[in-house]
């Protein structure tokens, strides 16, 4: 019936009688854009979208208690740098899978609940041309709120805080360009990620029709994905995931970066986009649109488009065993140790300059790192809060050698927060006393980030 439909000829008046054609596909999409924006809940999110961030960070920044439990949030009031990231680190969470529901999950359902499919396939004859002119004007219009969201998030965050260097994840100091150039990649690769969102959302609003479960299917994709990285799982099922762009894009902010971990991310989304998109088009020009009681593809079809994606992340899983080094939970002791002595080297000098002492180098320092994790018999692996560090390090001249502890709480996607337990004057304190007056304690907590996707180091 639909091939029926999509070679009728379309209903035209006396002036054009004769050369009616179908649409091409510039005007249909117009035709989708200007649906989508009209719509009153689409205009919101695209205002927040474009004046949240920016109001968000210019209060957060001037405030005395920072997000310090968040991804650069400790840093917001030194550059503006960090109030976008804080920003990608919480849309990342929530606000991108939501927006993708929001657009994609409801692009095709709203026709179902209006009962306008049998006009529009009459107008433009082509069910091929509807769902490509559906799917690139809801992907524009995620666009146009992900670029709002990185707009106003960097626009906001230097108006309010400055062009400052940004302090790594493994404690380098990154000069403003560099930072620029970083989050604004940043922003760029979880594009990837939110199209994976988009495409599973155009998939559930084409087997639903019109239940609300289409719209929800990019909202429960993303809370489950996001209950599933709390989990202590290996670390090649975690990279698998579509989801693992949304947390690698902060190795870009480590010296050397860590690309494994983002282009497994950006490789699997890729991947999850021509699938499900795929799926939900052969869906589509499958469909009866003849049909009044038409309610959605039903339990079979909705199978046929979820059995694929779980044979997809299967798949997904072998290659990354295969083609990675990583193993067990990616978290192990010499990864952690190596990490918390690069990170205290750097934020050591950071310190002394802040205390107007001699510039040392890290060649100099010669900072090393004992960890372990408390009641694990020596199997030093994993996530958890209970890691215990002991840092040393040697100042040039001195017989003595320098050391501070942390206790270390390691999330399972590799980041970790280094809480400093003593001495009081080297990581005692949120604060240090400067010849210029107070300033924020590099030292006394410190955030880094374990790469996942290679291979432990010996020693």
């Amino acid at each position: 019936m639909s091939s029926a439909l999509a070679e009728a000829p379309a209903a035209v008046g006396p002036a054009t009688a004769g050369a009616a054609g179908p649409a091409d596909l510039l005007s249909s999409v117009r035709f989708e854009w200007v649906k989508l924006v009209s719509q009153w809940r689409v205009r919101i999110v695209l205002l927040a979208c474009w004046l949240g961030p920016a109001i968000f960070i210019a209060i957060a920044s001037q405030q005395s208690s920072l997000p310090s439990d968040t991804v650069f949030g400790r840093w917001m009031s030194a550059t503006g740098w960090a109030g976008s990231l804080v920003v990608l680190g919480f849309s990342c969470s929530w606000v991108l899978p939501l927006i993708t529901a929001l657009v994609a999950g409801d692009v095709f359902a709203a026709e179902d609940r209006l009962g306008t499919w049998r006009h529009l396939v009459m107008a433009v004859r082509s069910p091929r041309r509807i769902f490509v002119a559906k799917a690139l004007a809801s992907t524009a219009v995620i666009l146009v709120m992900e670029a709002g969201l990185a707009a106003s998030s960097i626009l906001g965050g230097v108006a309010a805080v400055g062009n400052h260097a940004l302090v790594g994840l493994d404690g380098t100091v990154i000069d403003p360009g560099q930072a620029a150039r970083s989050v604004l990649l940043s922003w760029a690769c979880v594009v990837a990620a939110s199209l994976a969102y988009a495409a599973v959302g155009l998939l559930g609003s084409v087997a639903l029709g019109r239940s609300p479960m289409g719209l929800l299917v990019p909202a429960l994709l993303a809370f489950g994905l996001q209950s599933a990285q709390l989990l202590p799982m290996p670390a090649t099922v975690r990279l698998a995931l579509p989801s693992q762009t949304f947390l690698a894009w902060r190795g870009l902010f480590t010296s050397p970066a860590q690309p494994g971990p983002l282009l497994v991310g950006l490789s699997v989304s890729l991947a999850w986009v021509v699938v499900a998109t795929t799926l939900a088009y052969l869906l589509f020009v499958r469909r009866d649109f003849a049909g009044l009681t038409y309610d959605g593809a039903g339990l079979r079809l909705l199978l046929v488009g979820a059995v694929p994606l779980a044979v997809l992340t299967g798949a997904s899983i072998a290659v990354v065993g295969a083609a990675t080094p990583a193993t067990g939970s990616g978290i192990q002791r010499p990864k952690v140790e190596q990490s918390v002595a690069t990170s205290f080297a750097h934020l050591y000098r950071l310190q002394a300059r802040e205390l107007h002492r001699p510039d040392v180098t890290e060649e100099q320092l010669r900072t090393s790192a004992s960890c372990y994790r408390a009641g694990s018999h020596g199997n030093d692996a994993g996530p958890g809060n209970d890691w215990r560090c002991v840092v040393s390090w040697h100042i040039p001249g001195a017989t003595a050698v320098g050391t501070a502890i942390y206790q270390l709480d390691v999330a399972a996607e590799g980041r970790y927060v280094a809480d400093g337990d003593g001495p009081r004057e080297v990581n005692g304190y949120f604060q240090v006393h400067t010849p210029t007056g107070d300033a924020p304690n590099p030292l006394w907590q410190v955030d880094g980030l374990v790469d996942l996707s290679r291979t432990p180091s010996k020693g």
